[in-house]
């Protein structure tokens, strides 16, 4: 048994995806202080019984401001502009408690299901406002003792053709914004809107997280116009673009060049497979396509990609728990990922996610914090297959959540 200073807690028995056998994590002031094979030490220890333990899941994309709408809109819509338009119409009667209650009906949802990291975007509007705003950084505050939440603020129906959304948006990143968004196929003058957020993003020195090239017409898009801009203000590896569904229409050719283009201006992409298969070839009358970039294969050739929830029960996204893992089951289902594939499928929700959010005090590395999550598996291999209960979570050494496993009634019982 390996002696340690004192600790506050000890995991006993936890397997990392780094581990051949199950390890002790020692933790000290709600940091990683050791981890190795049975730490000496009087205190309090919890046994994780070799199970699968990971860092959390880190969400890159979720819209907590307009999530559980479907009991309210009273529609039946299918395309991007329906439901645009449909949460257009509702926003401007949004209060920040309403906000604040739906948010956080999600928020509960996600930490039970294992996310510790999560970068939310905020629309930014004169519909809205700030109160959109407001209330998410009271769920950041309020529920700080279980996941971290970032804050993208972007305008979701355009900046140069959408007067005072400026203003506002100025005024977010003034009071606790943290990365900026933009939409530019909402934007009369995408390019002026791209070049006017870049310019945003370099003067509040914030990362850019943008809504990008939505539909399935590859013969235009506006993807080269961020790789320039993010060149020419050397803001490599601080810029994600979500959805990028052009990608998966195109030609393999044209699909190489496009991948190198991305790897070179260190341009991230996040897919949100719920959304984008939903909202994708609908009005194809057979063999539709399905609208999905293929997160794992870009991740292969050297692009920093993440799986993502993006909305939960609202005219964009009709169904959703919040749950990362089901999300990257469903994306490996969709997306023909071979069993081969599966770790990079789980690294899709993990470690890439880290890296595009830029947190550099993610994992189970000493010196980090102590935010574990316990999966009810004992191999690694088969998170993304089977799909294992996340049976508790840790944020900084204190437990976060508990879940009891069912227990089956036989007759013969």
């Amino acid at each position: 048994m390996t002696a340690q200073a004192a600790l506050d807690l000890i995991f006993r028995n936890a397997l990392l995806r780094s581990s051949a056998a199950p390890v002790d994590i020692g933790v000290k002031s709600g940091r990683i202080a050791a981890i190795g094979p049975k730490l000496g030490c009087e205190t309090v220890e919890v046994d994780l019984g070799g199970h699968l333990t990971l860092p959390g899941f880190v969400d890159t994309h979720i819209h907590l401001d307009k999530a559980c709408l479907l009991g309210r809109c009273g529609h039946d819509h299918g395309s991007l502009s329906e439901a645009i338009h449909a949460v257009a119409g509702m926003k401007k009667d949004f209060t920040v408690e309403d906000v604040y209650a739906r948010g956080a009906k999600v928020l509960e949802r996600a930490i039970v299901h294992g996310t510790t990291r999560m970068r939310t975007h905020v629309e930014i509007d004169p519909r809205i406002g700030l109160r959109g705003f407001e209330a998410v950084k009271a769920l950041q505050r309020d529920y700080a003792w279980a996941i971290d939440l970032e804050l993208c603020v972007f305008p979701q129906e355009g900046l140069t053709n959408d007067p005072g959304a400026e203003v506002l948006l100025i005024q977010a990143l003034r009071d606790g914004g943290e990365v900026i968004g933009g939409c530019p196929y909402m934007d009369a003058d995408p390019n002026a809107h791209l070049a006017r957020i870049f310019d945003l993003a370099e003067e509040f020195d914030v990362d850019v997280d943008l809504h990008l090239d939505f539909d399935l017409d590859p013969s235009w898009w506006h993807l080269d116009e961020v790789c320039r801009q993010t060149e020419r203000r050397n803001y490599q590896r601080r810029v994600a673009v979500g959805h990028a569904t052009k990608l998966s229409a195109l030609p393999p050719e044209r699909m190489k060049a496009a991948t190198a283009q991305l790897a070179k201006a260190g341009v991230a992409v996040t897919v949100l497979p719920a959304t984008d298969l939903y909202l994708m070839g609908r009005e194809a009358p057979c063999n539709a396509p399905r609208g999905l970039t293929l997160a794992h294969k870009l991740a292969g050739d050297g692009v920093v990609c993440s799986i993502a929830t993006n909305n939960v029960l609202n005219p964009f996204t009709p169904f959703g728990d919040a749950s990362l893992l089901r999300m990257a089951n469903f994306y490996a289902n969709v997306a023909h990922a071979s069993v081969s594939d599966f770790d990079t499928c789980l690294d899709l929700v993990t470690e890439l996610p880290a890296r595009l959010m830029n947190l550099g005090d993610y994992g189970i590395k000493v010196g980090n914090p102590a935010d574990l999550i316990v999966l009810d598996t004992k191999d690694g291999r088969f998170a993304i297959g089977e799909l294992p209960d996340v049976l508790m979570g840790f944020k900084g050494g204190r437990q976060t959540f508990a879940r009891q496993r069912p227990t089956l009634f036989s007759p013969k019982s």
